[in-house]
């Protein structure tokens, strides 16, 4: 028999946050888990100020007192009334492989949402478009990077089987970085450079990066406004993103941009790669963890292309080329010789574009699912 609990206190939530370490166990090959404290940390209300308009609710599932499931029911409020998008989302969903277990978490969610008033559930999504998005449909045999969910294959199976469609579809490339810019870029890299009298910003230290950080989320907001289902970063959400992010960041990865005033335009930040080091992590800072993600920080084996930022002015005007430009020399000085991206609309063509000029492979493909409620 199965039942489902809602969990509503921390050590309940640790429970939750934890279920995935015991459902893919210690030692899986392609997983690459979230660190434990962070995980708790963007799910608790007195941190994460997304929780200001953001509500959600906790769900376990269990056979004879064990856990074999969970989900979390989220509603953006800001997405519901502000952009008009009667949706409830389910998010950090993890279950075996029993549909029955994937029907009665979803249920749970469904309610929430019906008492609510909302007209359709969507997922698996987080708390905000900043969030992991996603369930992994292809790439199986792939490692998972820190921004993304990994998934069983049984999980979409589940949801087809329920009567889900596909509503949002993601894709994630692995790109070989040449000794050298493909020439095109390097052509196309300072005749922009000179016809608009851009500069480059590069930084020394993570200092200099935090100045130029509201300016950066600036451009997040620019670049993605013309998106429907864009909901704009709050300032104290800004604030929360620096906090959890920053430590990760290494300043030669952080590309920008700026006019001829010195104003930023574009940026793009790439992080390395830490999914091996998360993997030997296993979740926990402590004892051993934070030396894993240290030695990956400053000594990368591969990186992860993140996140880009063009002001619209400067938009379909070859700017990126001076990006990937700047971004081939410090992959070439550091031996980097693999980059992979993190996940980008399937009909974004101008995102995915960006890679035309690389040798690239699509190895993984995510999705959301949607029903009626």
């Amino acid at each position: 028999m199965i039942t489902i609990r809602e969990l509503t206190s921390h050590d309940e939530l640790s429970d939750f946050v934890s279920f995935p370490f015991l459902l893919l166990g210690d030692d899986h090959p392609y997983w690459a888990p979230p660190i434990i404290g962070d995980e708790l940390d963007n799910l608790d209300p007195r941190k994460n100020p997304v929780f200001d308009h953001v509500e959600v609710r906790y769900f376990m599932a269990y056979r004879d007192e064990q856990p074999v499931g969970r989900i979390a029911g989220i509603i953006n409020w800001l997405e519901v009334r502000e952009l008009d998008i009667p949706k409830i989302r389910f998010g950090y969903f993890d279950c075996i492989d029993d549909l029955k277990v994937t029907e009665a978490l979803l249920k749970q969610v469904r309610k929430m949402g019906k008492d609510k008033g909302l007209e359709f559930i969507e997922g698996p999504l987080g708390l905000s478009n900043m969030d992991k998005a996603g369930m992994l449909v292809e790439g199986f045999e792939e490692p998972n990077t820190m921004v993304t969910w990994y998934g069983l294959p049984h999980y979409a199976t589940h949801l087809e089987q329920l009567g889900y469609e596909k509503e949002k579809e993601w894709v994630e490339y692995e790109i070989q970085i040449p000794d050298r810019s493909p020439p095109k870029v390097e052509r196309f890299s300072k005749l922009i450079q000179d016809r608009y009298n851009l500069s480059i910003v590069r930084f020394s230290n993570s200092k200099e990066v935090v100045k130029h950080a509201d300016e950066m989320f600036e451009l997040i907001n620019k670049t993605y406004s013309n998106l429907s289902t864009y909901i704009p970063i709050k300032s104290e959400q800004i604030a929360y993103y620096k906090d959890r992010y920053l430590k990760y960041l290494h300043p030669d990865f952080i590309n920008c941009v700026a006019d001829e005033n010195g104003k930023l335009i574009a940026f793009a930040i790439t992080m390395p790669s830490f999914s091996k080091a998360l993997q030997r992590a296993n979740g926990k800072l402590l004892p051993f963890g934070w030396f894993h993600l240290l030695k990956a920080r400053y000594f990368p084996q591969k990186a992860a292309f993140y996140l880009i930022g063009i002001d619209p002015e400067y938009q379909n005007k070859g700017v990126t080329s001076i990006i990937f430009q700047e971004m081939n020399e410090v992959f070439n000085q550091k031996g980097i010789t693999t980059v992979e991206s993190n996940p980008e609309l399937a009909d974004n063509d101008a995102i995915r574009s960006l890679w035309k000029n690389y040798e690239n492979r699509l190895h993984k493909r995510r999705q959301t699912y949607r029903d009626s409620l």
